[in-house]
């Protein structure tokens, strides 16, 4: 996406042409002339930054303000209100709806464009702060927190659509075992080069990598059959056997393998569940002698 790019929206073209002057030089400013066309284009690239009116036909800006606000896809996107309309009354039930700020008209250029740039920065700034929340310090992955919002997520949009999907769970094999004739700072940069290679196999943004807890670890495949799940997960195995990080506790490789877990639903089920049911097929992986790959009943 791009960062700089602004969304105005506004029924009457001469606004947008204003802005377009003011902010232009900075931002790659789109426009939208009622709410039904800036939400579809919301909807295909999320803006960093909107500029609304308040007075709109069929959607007024307030409502459109509550609508973005409701869903999951667009409360963080700051709104600043462009309006005409002055009154304390009026300026208050625009915060309320959601916006961050509220501009009068006619515009004063200098206030536009401090104003746009504080709230890009302080979005930039919350956005790290958020990114930091959900990532896994030591291995650069997604959190447990991060994947359970990620599995609630998956969940909720199951319930629109029919979706297939499966969850890995990856354990190192003899983790204890390691640290303990390697020490932690090793055993620290053994989970870094699995957590690498777990990156490695994710297909697009829409899987996600997680450090599970200690030295187990969760993949999240959208729209994966148990086939091409068993697939992935043996590509996983294999490429941590392949890094060939010696492991004198590993019998009789002699190297740091991984046990792997997965289940697919096409169902709506709820993520202890999914978890429970990967973890069943991990000890199954475990008591067959690690370092390989095994399904839960059913997947």
């Amino acid at each position: 996406m791009d960062e700089r790019y602004l969304l105005v929206v506004d029924d009457q073209m001469s606004n947008i042409e204003i802005l377009g002057e003011v902010l232009g030089d900075e931002y790659d400013i789109h426009f939208a002339l009622n709410a039904a066309d800036a939400l579809t284009q919301i909807l295909q690239q999320a803006p960093e930054l909107i500029l609304l009116d308040i007075m709109m036909p069929n959607m007024d800006g307030y409502e459109f303000c509550s609508l973005l606000k409701a869903k999951s896809e667009t409360q963080d996107i700051p709104l600043i209100f462009i309006t005409a309309l002055a009154t304390p009354e009026q300026e208050t039930r625009g915060l309320e709806a959601g916006a961050v700020d509220y501009i009068i008209k006619p515009f004063n250029a200098a206030i536009v464009r401090a104003r746009v740039r504080n709230h890009l920065e302080l979005k930039r700034t919350k956005d790290q702060l958020r990114v930091l929340s959900q990532t896994d310090v030591l291995t650069g992955l997604a959190n447990r927190r991060r994947l359970f919002e990620h599995l609630d997520h998956i969940q909720e949009k199951s319930q629109q659509i029919a979706q297939t999907m499966s969850v890995l769970l990856i354990d190192v094999d003899s983790f204890k075992a390691y640290n303990d004739f390697y020490g932690h700072i090793a055993g620290d940069v053994c989970l870094q080069r699995v957590a690498g290679v777990l990156h490695a196999a994710l297909r697009s943004v829409s899987d996600l990598a997680a450090r599970y807890g200690g030295e187990e670890f969760c993949c999240v495949l959208r729209n994966a059959d148990a086939e091409l799940s068993a697939a992935i997960a043996e590509r996983i195995r294999a490429s941590v056997a392949a890094l060939q990080i010696p492991h004198q506790g590993s019998v009789p490789l002699g190297i740091v393998t991984v046990s792997i877990g997965f289940v697919v639903s096409s169902a709506v089920i709820d993520h202890p569940h999914l978890l429970m049911a990967a973890d069943k097929a991990l000890y199954a992986a475990k008591d067959a002698g690690r370092n390989q790959v095994k399904a839960a009943a059913g997947s």
